[in-house]
C-alpha cells in the first residue's frame, strides 16, 4: 500500500496543501486568504483556527479524512538555526513557533496545523529542511565588524531536494558531490554543498549577495549609511529597500522578469544593462561559491522560478561554465519536495532528527 502524505505550506496570502501518494501527487489546492480576512487577526498565531478550518473543509469535500493519513508535513517555520533534514514535530518546536521566538511568518502555522491533524490521524508529522538550515562552516560565518556575524538563510528546502533529486538522477548520493546551487527567484540564495552540507551561503532573506527581482543584494557599505544619514531612514524604510523594493523593482519598477524581457525585446537599452548586471552579479556569486571546496566543483544547479528564462540561463552559462556542468532545473516545487522528505523517513532511507 503506498503511505498518503499531506503536505502543508502557509504562506501570506495563501496556504497551499497536497496529497502525496508516495512522492506522486493526487492533488495540489491553493486556498488564497484575502487581505480582509487576514487582516481582522491581530498576530500571526491568531490564523491558526481560520486557516485550519479552511483545510479541513477542502479535505472533507476531497472525501480526505485523519485517519486517512500515513504522515502530515509542512513547511518549516522560522526556527532556532538546525542541520538540515527531516524533522520530528515535537512540543520544543511547537513552543517556539507558537511564541514567535525566532520571528513572526505565516511559514511559523504550518508544523502547528500538522501537529494537530497527523494527532487526529494518529500518523507522525514533519517538518523538512526549513529557511533556518544552517550548516556554516565556521570560517564562513565571521565578518570584519567584530560583533557581526554571517547568518545562514536560504532557500534550503528546494535546494536540498534539487540536489537530491539530480544525484539520484546520474547514480550518486547527495553527500558524494560538490555542488553548486543557484535558487533564483524574487530572492536569490546560492550556496555551495559539499558532504550534504550547505557550508556557505548568502543570506538571501536580508538581501545579502546578488542582487536580485525584490532585493539589493550587498551594497557598498559607505555609500549605503551615508544615504541612510543624509535621508534620515527608518529601519523599515531600510529593510525594504534592502528586500523587497530592492533589485530590479528599484531600477525598473517590476520584479516579473518575463516582463524586463519583453521591454528589452522592445529596445530599451537601460532595462537591458541593468538586467545584464543582475546576472553578471548572480554569477560572480556562483563563482566566489566555487571558493570553499579550492574549485572542485562537480556540477552547478540552477533552480528557481526565473531559471526558466532562457535568456538568463544562457548568459549565466557563458559566465560559469569554465567552473563545472552547468544543469538547469528550474521552478521550486515545495509540496513535493516536503513529500519525499518525509516519504524518505517513512521507507527508512533517512532517520527523522530531533529539533
Amino acid at each position: 500500500m503506498p503511505f498518503n502524505i499531506l503536505t502543508i505550506n502557509p504562506g501570506s496570502t495563501s496556504t497551499k496543501i497536497g496529497l502525496y501518494q508516495d512522492i506522486s501527487n493526487v492533488f495540489t489546492q491553493i486556498i488564497d486568504h484575502s487581505a480582509q480576512e487576514i487582516a481582522q487577526f491581530p498576530t500571526i498565531t491568531d490564523q491558526f483556527a481560520f486557516r485550519l478550518e479552511q483545510i479541513r473543509n477542502f479535505l472533507a469535500n476531497q472525501n480526505l479524512h485523519a485517519k486517512d493519513l500515513s504522515a502530515v508535513v509542512a513547511r518549516g517555520g522560522l526556527l532556532k538555526p538546525m542541520a538540515g533534514g527531516t524533522y520530528q514535530i515535537n512540543q520544543a518546536m511547537l513552543d517556539d513557533l507558537r511564541h514567535n521566538r525566532y520571528g513572526a511568518h505565516a511559514c511559523n502555522l504550518g508544523a502547528i496545523i500538522a501537529d494537530l491533524l497527523a494527532k487526529e490521524g494518529g500518523c507522525p508529522a514533519y517538518i523538512v529542511d526549513p529557511a533556518v538550515v544552517d550548516e556554516l562552516a565556521p570560517v564562513a560565518r565571521l565578518t570584519g565588524c567584530p560583533g557581526i556575524t554571517r547568518k545562514s538563510i536560504f532557500h534550503a528546502l528546494n535546494q536540498k531536494a534539487v540536489a537530491k533529486r539530480f544525484a539520484k538522477s546520474i547514480n550518486r548520493s547527495y553527500d558524494s558531490l560538490n555542488l553548486i546551487i543557484a535558487h533564483l527567484g524574487g530572492g536569490i540564495s546560492i550556496a555551495c554543498h559539499t558532504f550534504g552540507q550547505a557550508i556557505d551561503v548568502n543570506n538571501a532573506f536580508d538581501g545579502e549577495g546578488p542582487f536580485s527581482p525584490e532585493r539589493a543584494g550587498t551594497l557598498p557599505a559607505k555609500q549605503f549609511a551615508e544615504k541612510i544619514i543624509n535621508e534620515k531612514l527608518d529601519l523599515t524604510t531600510i529593510s525594504s529597500m534592502i528586500a523587497g523594493k530592492g533589485g530590479l523593482v528599484a531600477h525598473l519598477g517590476t520584479n516579473d522578469v518575463r516582463e524586463v524581457e519583453r521591454r528589452i525585446t522592445a529596445g530599451d537599452k537601460q532595462v537591458e544593462l541593468v538586467y545584464h548586471a543582475m546576472i553578471y552579479s548572480i554569477a560572480k556569486s556562483i563563482a566566489a561559491a566555487a571558493v570553499p571546496v579550492c574549485g572542485n566543483v562537480d556540477y552547478i544547479i540552477i533552480t528557481g522560478g526565473i531559471a526558466y528564462s532562457d535568456q538568463l540561463t544562457s548568459k549565466l552559462k557563458e559566465y560559469i561554465g569554465f567552473i563545472a556542468p552547468v544543469i538547469v532545473m528550474p521552478g521550486e516545487d515545495e509540496l513535493r519536495a516536503l513529500a519525499e522528505g518525509a516519504y524518505r523517513v517513512l521507507i527508512g532511507e533517512e532517520n527523522a532528527k530531533l529539533y
